[in-house]
């Protein structure tokens, strides 16, 4: 016990100061990528595959580690790099991400850094819907490409798209009051943008979506000085924690550090594993966190804040 909680007092030093570590590997070739460390299990040298009948291309088996049982994804093959030759020679990043776990293969392991989120920067333009891209950096000299791991999974495996009927037929409330409801939403991952908004959608529920941190309080801020009424109107922020220039984290540090913002109820969204997640909320100050991706969960947090909201302003 610990061991656990000096790491969870590592981690949540990184908390609102907008840091990171990441762990960077190599696919096919000298290009380099990274992994958020708080996502990584282990790196170990590739088990013993089963290869599963009828599985998605991109698995390529499942391995069983310390009475568990995971799937192994070629992680070359799920961005349309070339596949692996041969898995026996590479290694496996065991990763968690929305609560379930899985093994990346990867050919090279380089190292881990700790950088800070303002040199995590978003894809170049022109990099199209299809990139697997959600953010890059530079690393002695060397262009480090973030996957949008978010994208991989949910073409591999599918995520859930629908709220159940239960969900939406209390929905019809929580628009029925003076003001429509208004949620902003701040995630670098287009994947899990689109989720977000065809939940809301559902919801009958407007949106103004914003691709990191930064851009999401540039919104606030201007909002603030320009149409404050537009402030107080506002349902609540819906926010990713891991994201170019500014994270989650720090993003609802500065928040609660503004008069003028400090009063809006955060959301933390996040594909990080649950370990670190309470501690960290309580260090920066966030209202809440769920994990990604679950329609209904979210669904109901946004329609139970929704109606707070109305009987505030109403």
């Amino acid at each position: 016990m610990s061991s656990v909680l000096a790491s969870v007092d590592q981690r949540t030093q990184l908390a609102g100061h907008n840091r990171l570590e990441i762990l960077t590997f190599r696919l096919d070739s000298a290009q380099r990528f990274g992994l958020n460390v708080f996502k990584i299990q282990e790196v170990i040298r590739c088990p013993a595959l089963t290869v599963v009948r009828h599985a998605h291309p991109v698995v390529c088996g499942i391995a069983h580690m310390r009475g568990k049982t995971i799937p192994v994804l070629d992680l070359a093959k799920a961005i349309s790099r070339r596949p692996v030759a041969d898995p026996a020679d590479c290694f496996v990043i065991v990763t968690e991400f929305n609560r379930s776990v899985q093994g990346f293969l990867v050919t090279a392991v380089d190292r881990i850094v700790n950088m800070n989120w303002e040199q995590i920067r978003p894809p170049p333009k022109g990099t199209g819907r299809e990139s697997y891209l959600t953010a890059v950096t530079d690393l002695d000299g060397e262009l480090v490409e973030i996957i949008d791991v978010e994208k991989v999974l949910a073409e591999v495996f599918g995520a859930p798209e629908e709220v159940s009927q239960a969900i939406l037929d209390s929905a019809s409330t929580a628009a029925a009051g003076a003001r429509r409801p208004h949620v902003l939403v701040a995630d670098d991952s287009l994947v899990a943008r689109n989720q977000i908004k065809r939940t809301l959608d559902q919801l009958d529920i407007d949106c103004t979506l914003a691709t990191d941190g930064r851009k999401a309080l540039d919104t606030l801020l201007q909002w603030a000085a320009e149409e404050p009424e537009r402030i107080e109107q506002l349902t609540m922020l819906i926010s990713d924690v891991e994201m170019p220039e500014m994270d989650g984290y720090t993003l609802t540090t500065r928040l609660r550090a503004d008069a003028r913002l400090q009063h809006i109820y955060v959301l933390l969204h996040t594909s990080l594993s649950g370990v670190f997640n309470n501690a960290m909320v309580e260090k920066v100050g966030a209202d809440m966190f769920i994990a990604k991706f679950k329609p209904d969960l979210l669904a109901t947090e946004v329609l139970k804040q929704a109606r707070v909201r109305q009987q505030i302003t109403d």
